[in-house]
């Protein structure tokens, strides 16, 4: 009797020696937490942001005597403000922009021959919708819509005449978010003015221009 006390004592002692080091084990060492996992970033807001680049295209000038096209280029600044609303991947938005142009060329050639005929655009408007796909940060889009500018014919010993035209315009791009509120992007734009047409009085002949240019320029966003 006295022996199966003392090993019934000795398996229960053996046995609350076991728990006690399994529960200090498990307080030691705790269960990870699950990873972070950061939120999908969302494009939808509004928006306001500075763009710049350069612009390359041609312009056509044709009168009675006959016509003549020559390259312009130059460069553009000015200030964007748009509108973005997500749908799962997909982005909507509405886009505007005005910017500051010098873009221009000039001819002595074909119906200019014997003086300098030029076309000269200022500056230069757009309103776009776009349509992107956002890869988390990253978006690839397409836009396109209406373009505003002022187009400047001038023949020399005439005081050239200087109209608003409203015509087209359509690209793509790609937009980045780079650090909290802020974005940057890059794209391309093709844009068409239109015809215009310079007046006896300002030109000498009756004379069409087209001015069409293709824009490569990059942007920063501040995103509300």
């Amino acid at each position: 009797m006295k022996t199966f006390l003392l090993a019934s004592v000795a398996a229960l002692a053996l046995g609350v020696a076991s728990a006690s080091a399994a529960d200090i084990a498990r307080r030691q060492m705790p269960a990870k937490a699950p990873p972070y996992v950061a939120p999908a970033y969302n494009w939808t807001g509004f928006y306001v942001g500075i763009n710049g680049g350069g612009a390359f295209g041609r312009s056509d000038l044709s009168n009675p005597a006959g016509s003549v096209g020559y390259d312009v280029n130059g460069g553009l600044v000015g200030g964007t403000l748009g509108y973005n609303y997500q749908v799962g991947q997909a982005v909507f938005g509405i886009e505007g922009d005005v910017d500051w142009a010098d873009i221009s060329g000039n001819t002595s050639s074909g119906i200019c021959r014997g003086t300098t005929c030029s076309t000269r655009n200022d500056w230069l408007g757009t309103v776009r919708g776009r349509v992107g796909y956002a890869f988390d940060r990253f978006m690839p889009y397409v836009t396109g819509g209406a373009a505003f500018g002022d187009v400047k014919t001038s023949i020399a010993g005439f005081s050239g005449q200087t109209d608003t035209n409203a015509g087209w315009t359509a690209g793509g791009g790609l937009e980045a978010a780079i650090s909290g509120p802020w974005t940057a992007k890059v794209e391309y734009l093709y844009v068409d003015l239109g015809k215009d047409t310079c007046g006896v009085a300002n030109c000498g002949v009756s004379t069409n221009t087209d001015f069409h240019s293709n824009i490569v320029r990059a942007g920063i966003n501040y995103r509300f």
